[in-house]
This record gives structure tokens, C-alpha cells and sequence, in this order.
């Protein structure tokens, strides 16, 4: 035994040291920026937040984000919705190590940057945590949901005409490329377009607004604006708005529109455009992240020009909100122009100021 012993110490003496595997190397941050493209961020409670610092912020960042970094940021946070107060902790923590500066009010972010992402995945809060940024007269990108109500959304809207400064909402899935081939004349003029996403329910918000907002974007980005009235169906024995959405709308002459809101079975995001010299279909494939809407709002940071209109902003949210309409009265057809209106009525109330 001790012979074997001698002998297996000299095969491992005399055996070449293997290197160990090199380390990888921790990504590099940049977080200063000169004055004009110093970008703050309102709610660390998305995953969204870090998916724009990581993105804005490597020091590999390509010329598309017209030198912008993310500097500071508020984390915000809802107690009572726990998909939000559950995740700051953590998602601040990200934009910490990073070397963002986190700050303890709205004001104190105001001081630091010279245009704002609003992403606090609460809707609710949109309007009050918006004022500010707009009487500060800073440009401003809000994250999806626009708000948690149409009557509200366009309070923010007013409040940006009232104030002199633009500001937008999108999601990401805008900014799907069969999306936007599909509205950029691909295959002709679009006649029709069905769109499907998750669409999870969250009992603070409206039930398309919390999440179907994703496929109501990717239809109304593929249909465009002119939706004239609106017709919901949910599936037999839906206990509790529980089942499968089917939102139905009329744009006129024999263009519909359709979004399937998921909340059974797989969820994904895709859809399929019909056009007048073409059929497209729209996969996962085609999406590719945040980053191609964050070189939209660096583009708006730097122009000042909006990439998306009110208008179709406020017609989507119609779109929801008829909806909800419908189904609250036994799936009847809904007119968008009467639940604008009424929201108007009541978006008046509101003070802006």
C-alpha cells in the first residue's frame, strides 16, 4: 500500500497544473453623464428598471442611446400591492451596485437629472408621481400602464398640454418587429389583426389594464387608431373573470381587430396582421427586449418628439375600458366615443395643478 501511495504522489507531482477557469469578468458601469443626458428613474419596482440601466448604462452602450445614463434614481413602491412593495428592496439593491444614486423623493431626483422614466409598476400612482417631472418641465417617458384609468390618463395628458411638455407611454411589444413591418406598409394596407398576451388580473386595476395592455398595444400598433366600438366575451363558466378574454374591435368596414387575453394554458405574446397583399405572423422571435423602446425615449429625450400620439394612447385605453364595459353588461357592443367622452367629463375634475 505504501509502494501505491509513493507511486500515485509522483504521477500527480509530475502531472501538468491545470489552470483554473478564468473568472468573468463583472460588468462595467458608467452612471456619469453631461448635463442634458442625465436620465433619472421614478419606481424601482419592475424588473423593467434594471433592464434600462443595464442596457443605458454598460460601458459597451452603442451610439443608438445618444450618450444617455441613468444617474439616479427614486424607488417609490406600493404598499398595497405586493407586487410591488416586494420587489423594491431587491431591484434597488441592482440599481445601487451599479453606482446609480438613490435618492428619497421626487424633488431630490428632480435636482439631479434632466429627463425621467417613469416606471412604478403601479398605475395608480402614475398622475401624482408625473405632476412634478411636468411642472418641473422635464421630458418624460411613462412605462406601461399609462395609468390605472382612462379618466386619469388623460389628466396626464392635459397636465402635459397645460405645462408645455410632451410626454409618451408605450410597451415594449410595440416594439415587435413583425409590428412594426406590419405598420410600416409591409404587407400592404392592414385590413385585420388578431394579438395575443397574457393578461393577469390585479384587483387594483381595471382587468385589461394591468397586463392585457401588452397585446392591446401590439393590436392598436398593428391597426393603428379609428376603432369605433368595442365587444368582450370571456369564456363559459369563467369564475371571477378567471378565463380567457376575447375583446372584439369594430374600425370600420371589414377591418377587426381582436385581442386574446391569456390566462390559462401557455402564456406568450405574438399575433398575425392582414393585409391587403400580405399575411404576417408575429412570434416571440420577432421580440427582442427592452432596449429597442429605450432607444425610442432617448431619441424623444433628445428631439423632444414623441414616437407615439395621445391620441392612440387614449384610444387604447378606451379600449380597455370599453371592454370592461361590455363585459359588465352581458358582452354588448361598446361605443369608444361615448366612454371617451365620459372619461373627458371626468378627467376635468381632476386637478393638474
Amino acid at each position: 500500500m505504501r509502494k501505491l501511495i509513493a507511486w500515485l504522489s509522483l504521477v500527480l507531482l509530475a502531472a501538468p497544473v491545470l489552470a483554473a477557469p478564468a473568472a468573468t469578468p463583472a460588468p462595467e458601469w458608467v452612471t456619469e453623464a453631461p448635463a442634458g443626458k442625465r436620465v433619472g428613474i421614478i419606481g424601482l419596482d419592475t424588473s423593467h428598471a434594471p433592464a434600462f440601466a443595464k442596457g443605458l448604462n454598460a460601458a459597451t452602450a452603442g451610439e443608438e442611446f445618444r450618450g444617455y445614463r441613468i444617474v439616479a434614481a427614486f424607488p417609490g413602491g406600493s404598499e398595497d400591492l405586493p407586487t410591488s412593495r416586494d420587489r423594491v428592496e431587491g431591484f434597488t439593491k441592482q440599481l445601487a451596485d451599479m453606482g446609480v444614486e438613490i435618492v428619497d423623493s421626487i424633488p431630490a431626483l428632480l435636482e439631479r437629472v434632466d429627463a425621467v422614466m417613469l416606471l412604478s409598476v403601479d398605475g395608480r400612482v402614475h398622475l401624482q408621481q408625473a405632476l412634478p417631472v411636468l411642472k418641473a418641465r422635464k421630458r418624460m417617458f411613462i412605462d406601461k400602464p399609462l395609468s390605472a384609468s382612462l379618466a386619469e390618463g388623460l389628466a396626464i395628458f392635459r397636465a402635459a398640454e397645460h405645462y408645455g411638455v410632451p410626454v409618451f407611454s408605450a410597451s415594449s411589444l410595440r416594439y415587435m418587429k413583425g409590428a412594426q413591418d406590419a405598420r410600416g406598409g409591409s404587407i400592404g394596407e392592414v385590413v385585420g389583426a388578431n394579438a395575443f398576451s397574457p393578461a393577469w388580473l390585479e384587483p387594483t386595476h381595471p382587468d385589461l389594464i394591468w397586463y392585457g395592455v401588452h397585446g392591446t398595444e401590439l393590436l392598436f400598433t398593428m391597426m393603428g387608431t379609428g376603432c369605433k366600438r368595442v365587444m368582450r366575451v370571456m369564456s363559459e363558466g369563467s369564475v371571477d373573470r378567471e378565463g380567457t378574454d376575447v375583446v372584439v374591435g369594430d374600425w370600420g368596414g371589414p377591418r377587426l381587430g381582436v385581442l386574446r387575453g391569456l390566462r390559462t394554458g401557455k402564456a406568450d405574446y405574438g399575433g398575425t396582421a392582414f393585409g391587403t397583399t400580405g399575411i404576417l405572423w408575429l412570434d416571440r422571435k420577432g421580440y427582442t427586449g427592452y432596449l429597442p423602446l429605450a432607444v425610442e425615449v432617448m431619441k424623444y429625450f433628445e428631439t423632444g418628439e414623441i414616437p407615439v400620439e395621445p391620441e392612440e394612447t387614449i384610444e387604447m385605453f378606451a379600449f380597455m375600458t370599453a371592454a370592461q364595459e361590455s363585459s359588465d353588461r352581458g358582452g354588448v357592443w361598446v361605443d369608444m366615443q361615448d366612454v371617451i367622452a365620459r372619461a373627458r367629463a371626468e378627467a376635468e375634475q381632476i386637478s393638474i395643478e
